[in-house]
């Protein structure tokens, strides 16, 4: 079966789907939300919430990974933010708070792109997350494939858990004529620690990343609230569509490689309650949330939010993006929320969703019906 639709005589396109024009239907049965598990486990670690906080310095700094894996997610750093290039990078948080009122900005994303300018330093990289495994929770580092081959070494020392490498796409066959690139399935399988990789946006190259290894593949690109990827590139993968042919890989896999689970885990775009809901509706096991959290009071952004596409220091592709605050994390996560539009208690929303439509683990919801209902904003 084929869903591609002619275009023009000369180019034929596949319809795919965002996650505003899905919506999960009821069923005969119903459940007390208090009987509803969000559990959530990735290799050996395991989580109250399917929440994996983006690495994005507007959203986590070490205190606020902590803050994450007390409440029962897991909080991943930035390990070429802020926090690894600056030993004090609270008077440039505050800066980049202050930088006008707008959004859309070209002297802001020039100063940004100085101020991300200034060398990563590995002891950085050491303490930040030694402070973290302090605190006795998962400790857990991103690094972009371009910078992993660098650091890898000074992270895996440090005594990382489980370790990111994301990226606005990231492929298992990355082709260079300048330099050697990163060989993913033999980096990964020479680590004693699980490789979360992504992200991937088809049922193709998240295959392939399946095949090197990871415990868990992202999914998305360029969809996030701060991301001007489709503007600048015209680049763009609709996350409903995106997660289930990612969920279509999952399950070809476990086939292939006789039983082995791979994790999909949604990324971008998933700043309010349903839309998480919606994801692991499609099939996604967890979610990477990152302007969901940088509205928490504890958020470093101070209620601004970007990514690193935004100080790119040849073609950015992101903003510098007035979010807001509304409450403190544990409120965001947990509630009580005070907020109609799903921007807080995100997990009581998930648990409410759940229990509506009859079920009692993310597995068994995964398998929920959904159907194409296109959302019209009467804004």
């Amino acid at each position: 079966m084929t869903y591609e639709i002619e275009i023009g005589r000369g180019k034929r396109g596949r319809r795919a789907y965002s996650l505003d024009d899905v919506a999960v239907v009821p069923s005969r049965r119903t459940r007390d939300p208090l009987d509803v598990s969000v559990n959530w486990q990735i290799d050996a670690y395991q989580f109250e919430m399917p929440v994996v906080a983006a690495p994005m310095d507007s959203a986590m700094s070490p205190a606020t990974a902590i803050a994450m894996g007390r409440l029962g997610g897991l909080g991943v750093l930035n390990l070429e933010g802020l926090w690894t290039r600056y030993e004090d990078p609270l008077p440039v948080l505050e800066e980049i708070a202050g930088l006008g009122a707008g959004n859309f900005s070209p002297a802001a994303t020039r100063r940004m792109q100085e101020l991300y300018d200034a060398p990563i330093q590995a002891d950085l990289i050491t303490s930040r997350l030694a402070e973290i495994r302090e605190a006795g929770v998962t400790v857990a580092g991103a690094l972009t494939p371009q910078r992993t081959q660098q650091f890898y070494k000074t992270v895996l020392a440090a005594g990382v858990d489980i370790f990111v490498i994301r990226g606005t796409t990231v492929s298992a066959e990355h082709v260079s004529k300048n330099e050697q690139p990163l060989d993913l399935k033999k980096f990964i399988y020479e680590l004693d620690v699980p490789v979360i990789v992504g992200g991937a946006a088809g049922y193709t190259p998240a295959l392939h990343l399946m095949r090197t290894g990871a415990a868990g593949v992202l999914v998305g690109f360029g969809g996030g609230a701060t991301t001007t990827t489709r503007r600048a590139l015209g680049i763009h993968s609709p996350l409903a569509s995106a997660i289930a042919d990612v969920a279509g890989a999952r399950r070809d896999y476990m086939d292939e490689s006789g039983g082995r689970y791979v994790h999909v885990i949604a990324d971008g775009g998933m700043g309010a309650s349903g839309d998480i809901v919606k994801a692991i509706a499609m099939g996604a096991d967890a979610v990477m949330l990152g302007s969901a959290l940088a509205r928490a009071e504890e958020a470093p952004g101070q209620g601004w939010h970007w990514g690193q596409e935004a100080h790119h220091h040849e073609l950015p592709r992101g903003d510098r993006v007035n979010i807001g605050t509304v409450g403190p994390l544990k409120e965001v996560l947990w509630g009580p929320s005070h907020h109609t539009d799903g921007t807080s208690n995100l997990i009581g929303a998930l648990r409410r969703a759940m229990a509506t439509t009859g079920y009692s683990d993310l597995k068994e919801f995964q398998r929920v019906e959904v159907v194409l209902s296109p959302y019209v904003s009467t804004d």
